[in-house]
């Protein structure tokens, strides 16, 4: 019997170690907020509030699909007290 059901690799080809590098990236900045809120126990809407940001926009930044600016990255760090990310 003939196999038609294709992997998404087959389809789409290897991921380039690029694109892998920055969605991992993503990911670790969204789970240091995370992270960082929960210490606080912070909703989103709480933390939205207090940044004065919509509660969708603190849902995109979690969601690990967000391209923060070095300004945002900077307020949050301020905000917090704490790095979001460290620069070797």
């Amino acid at each position: 019997m003939k196999r038609t059901a294709k992997s998404l690799n087959e389809i789409l080809g290897p991921i380039p170690t690029k694109v892998k590098t920055e969605i991992d990236l993503s990911c670790k900045i969204s789970d240091r907020i995370d992270e960082l809120m929960r210490s606080r126990g912070l909703s989103k809407k709480q933390f939205a509030e207090e940044l004065g940001r919509r509660p969708s926009e603190i849902t995109k930044w979690l969601s690990g699909q967000h391209n923060f600016t070095i300004a945002t990255l900077s307020m949050l760090s301020t905000f917090f007290g704490q790095p979001i990310i460290s620069v070797c």
